[in-house]
Parts: C-alpha cells; sequence; structure tokens
C-alpha cells in the first residue's frame, strides 16, 4: 500500500521519478522499488519523499484506497493524458480524505446523494431541461431564486466538491464516480480553484448534470449540450430569468446583466444565452448582443468585479465537528486538515483570527 502511496504522491506533484531524485527524494533505484513495494522505506526516507512531494508524512498511512470510475473532464483546450492523470491523484487524495473522515461518525454527517424521484426518464429535447431543472430544484427545497454556497449545498445533498489547485489552463472540471475498497461510491464533481466563481459553479452544475442526464438523453439532445442547458436552467430558472428581465426584450443593458451574473453567480454569457433560451430576446436581438459582446473583448474576461471563488466549507466543518465529538484526535484534525497540529491548536482558541485583526 505504501508503495502505492509514493507514487499517487509523485504523480499529484507532477514529478517524474528524475525530478524525484532531484528534489532530494532518494536514489532513483531505490525509488522505483519502493514504488513497486519491493522495499518498504524507513521512516526518515518517508519524510525525505513527504517534503519533496509537498504532502505529510501521514499520507502514505491511508488506509481508505479510491479509485475514480468513469472520470469526465470538462476542457476548455487541450488538456495532455499525463496532465489528466496528475489531476487525478490530486482529486482522489483529496476525496481518501473526506471519505476517512465520514468513516469516523457512528452515523453519516451528510445524506446520501440521490436523484431526486419522478424525473422524466427520457430527455429529447433541449427545452424539456428547463422544466427538468426546476423539478430538480424543487425536489431538493433549493426555491426558484440565487443559491448562495453552492459548493456547501451540493455537498449537503452528498456530492463531492473537490476544488483543485490545477494551474494548467486546460483544466476545467471533473465528473467521476469515487469507489472505496469496501464497496461504498461516492459521486464527485472537481473544479479549477483558478477559475472565477462563475465559470466554476457553471462547471460544478454541468458535473451535476452529467450525473442525472447520464443515461436519459437521446443522441438527438446531445449530452453536453443538454449538461450546458441544464447548468443554465439550474442557475437561472426561467421564472427567475423573466422575472429579472421581463417577458419580451428589445435590448438589453450591459449593467442589467452584470448586477444578475453577481445575483445569481452565472456569467453575463451565460445571462445572454438564458435570454434567448426563455424567450425573453429573439434569435436577432441576441445575435446583435453577442456580437457586441464579442467586440467588447468580453468573451475571454468579463468587465467588473469577477464572482467569487467557490470554496467547500463543510469538509473543514465537519472536521471541527468530529473533533468537538471527540470521535477524532488533535493530532488527526490536523492531518486531515493538512496543517501543523500547533497551528490548529490556536485555530480552536481562535487566536489566529484575533492575531488577523490586530
Amino acid at each position: 500500500m505504501i508503495g502505492t502511496r509514493i507514487r499517487q504522491a509523485r504523480l499529484a506533484a507532477g514529478l517524474s521519478l528524475d525530478a524525484l531524485v532531484e528534489k532530494g527524494g532518494g536514489a532513483y533505484t531505490e525509488l522505483q522499488e519502493y514504488e513497486k513495494a519491493s522495499m518498504i522505506p524507513h521512516s526518515s526516507q518517508l519524510l525525505k519523499l513527504a517534503r519533496a512531494c509537498g504532502v505529510r508524512i501521514e499520507y502514505f498511512m491511508r488506509t481508505h484506497a479510491v479509485e475514480l470510475l468513469e472520470p469526465e473532464f470538462r476542457r476548455r483546450a487541450a488538456f495532455r493524458k499525463d496532465a489528466r492523470e496528475v489531476l487525478k491523484m490530486k482529486v482522489v487524495g483529496a476525496v481518501e480524505q473526506r471519505v476517512e473522515l465520514l468513516g469516523f461518525f457512528p452515523e453519516a454527517p451528510i445524506a446520501r446523494f440521490k436523484a431526486p424521484q419522478e424525473l422524466p426518464q427520457q430527455i429529447d429535447d433541449l427545452d424539456e431541461l428547463e422544466a427538468f431543472a426546476d423539478r430538480v430544484r424543487q425536489t431538493w427545497e433549493l426555491g426558484l431564486g440565487p443559491i448562495d454556497d453552492l459548493a456547501d449545498t451540493l455537498e449537503t445533498l452528498g456530492l463531492l466538491v473537490i476544488v483543485v489547485d490545477e494551474a494548467d489552463p486546460g483544466f476545467s472540471g471533473l465528473t467521476a464516480t469515487a469507489c472505496v475498497a469496501d464497496g461504498r461510491t461516492y459521486p464527485v464533481v472537481a473544479v479549477s480553484s483558478r477559475w472565477p466563481g462563475d465559470w466554476q459553479r457553471f462547471t460544478l452544475v454541468h458535473g451535476l448534470g452529467q450525473l442525472l442526464l447520464a443515461h436519459i438523453v437521446t443522441p438527438g439532445a446531445r449530452k453536453e449540450k443538454a449538461c450546458d442547458r441544464f447548468a443554465g436552467a439550474f442557475l437561472a430558472p426561467k421564472a427567475a430569468v423573466v422575472r429579472s428581465l421581463g417577458p419580451v426584450r428589445r435590448g438589453v443593458e450591459w449593467q442589467e446583466l452584470l448586477a444578475l451574473k453577481h445575483a445569481f453567480g452565472l456569467s453575463m454569457a451565460g445571462w445572454l444565452q438564458r435570454a434567448r433560451q426563455c424567450g425573453v430576446t429573439t434569435e436577432a436581438v441576441h445575435s446583435a448582443l453577442s456580437q457586441d459582446f464579442f467586440s467588447n473583448g468580453w468573451r475571454q474576461s468579463e468587465p467588473g468585479e469577477p464572482v467569487p471563488r467557490e470554496h467547500s466549507r463543510l469538509f473543514g466543518q465537519l472536521v471541527y465537528r468530529a473533533l468537538g465529538e471527540g470521535y477524532v484526535s488533535e493530532s488527526k484534525a490536523a492531518e486531515l486538515l493538512s496543517i501543523p497540529r500547533m497551528l490548529l491548536h490556536k485555530k480552536r482558541q481562535l487566536e489566529a483570527l484575533d492575531a488577523a485583526h490586530q
């Protein structure tokens, strides 16, 4: 198991064996033997490996092995195969932490993910996704207004949300099913920490769409476009679009779209699409607005302040809950949070917060 962990840590750090040697991880032949499990490294060697790979030494002792089944990447540009493997290792490591944490609770602190009941068994046309998205929201009691803290909302419903620090611009999101050795499975959606909040939110719901629509979209509806349409309809339901913009518009002001972007966490370009999809603007009006939008150079970078990035707060909250209930020790909590034990001790006493406000 340690050999597998060493290889995972190396790949997650984006290191070849040669690069790991250069970073002081050990001799090449020894590292090969460690990864093959032909040799077991002693504690001092594990410490060197941990430092070289940027992980805590406890990483090599984890027992909750996780495999990502049927990973689907959402890409904006070319995302190389080797980069995908590195990304998957990062996601696996984060999922393993969550699985380990959940295992400390005598009763699951969050619900098991379940698709809403009474959904259509087949989607033939993209317009059908308006009612589909409304039904999902209503079943989960999310209303039809803006959803604050989307990552935490989805995690409360049983979806594991992983925010990955990934510099490769080709990566936007990943959807998969995490399978634990004991047979437990968890749906996972990973997003890049580098993208602004509106991109992250769209990617999260796009991933949710991949899970919900996997077997009910007919070839004519095209799954990728169906997931895009679902994401827009979920973030900005038709009723909210019509209420916000009016039933019919001959033109739209950019300030309107900027305000709605921050209210709903959907990009200005996304609101242009929603106005057309909901019949608020005609194809001609949409085409003219889109041309102006692109002419202003906003396709790659929209004007105004970006939407705040998404953060999964639930994991940290559950660590402190487990600590408060006595399910984990302070050292284990620090390990789960990937911080030094002394820092955790200060955080428990709110010392770090007090210092930040001085």
